[in-house]
């Protein structure tokens, strides 16, 4: 149910402007004389997954968290990164691959590298730098970021206050753990390393 929930979340609602545009870009795509139309059409097939993830409810939501993240060194497109990565840790590349416009990402795919190697924030810095990482990591390492693990706890505990209780009091650490990490390293001067 909750991964039905999260995917719904990240897919809906969809934008007809954004669809009616692409439609007419593979158009075009397949019509002109391309030498590789199966490559252009999965880049825009990517570039609108990327259009209307912003579009959803997880995109506006991430959005709105902003703030909240931006003394770790994220932005929005990685707060949905967290978001999706609700379900399963794993599954946080993949939804930086279609934020990022990407179909089929995994670890090793150049492009996402390269995407979020040139990201960049609203005042023009780099999205991800090595201290960004370090954050990104130890959030991941800290928080409580796995919905079976939850339902697990609500299952053997009987009640919802432990899962409620554990889910809250690491994402607090890990928050703050990140916080800590980022906030000394860019007063450090490691923030553009």
């Amino acid at each position: 149910t909750m991964t039905i929930i999260l995917w719904a979340f990240l897919s809906f609602p969809t934008s007809e402007e954004i669809s009616v545009r692409y439609d007419e870009a593979r158009y075009s795509a397949t019509t002109t004389s391309s030498s590789s139309p199966i490559t252009e059409l999965a880049r825009l097939n990517g570039l609108e997954a990327s259009e209307q993830i912003r579009h959803s409810f997880g995109g506006r939501f991430g959005r709105a968290i902003e703030p909240m993240l931006e003394p770790l060194g994220f932005d929005w497109r990685i707060g949905i990164g967290l978001l999706g990565a609700f379900a399963a840790r794993e599954v946080f590349v993949s939804t930086l691959g279609i934020v990022f416009g990407i179909e089929e990402a995994n670890e090793e795919t150049q492009s996402l590298r390269s995407s979020l190697r040139n990201a960049r924030k609203e005042d023009g810095s780099p999205l991800m730098t090595p201290l960004t990482g370090i954050s990104l990591m130890v959030f991941f390492v800290l928080a409580c970021q796995c919905m079976s693990t939850i339902v697990i706890v609500r299952k053997e505990s009987g009640t919802w206050r432990w899962p409620i209780f554990m889910f809250g009091y690491m994402s607090v650490l890990a928050y703050t753990a990140s916080l800590v990490v980022y906030q000394t390293g860019s007063a450090l001067g490691l923030g553009g390393i």
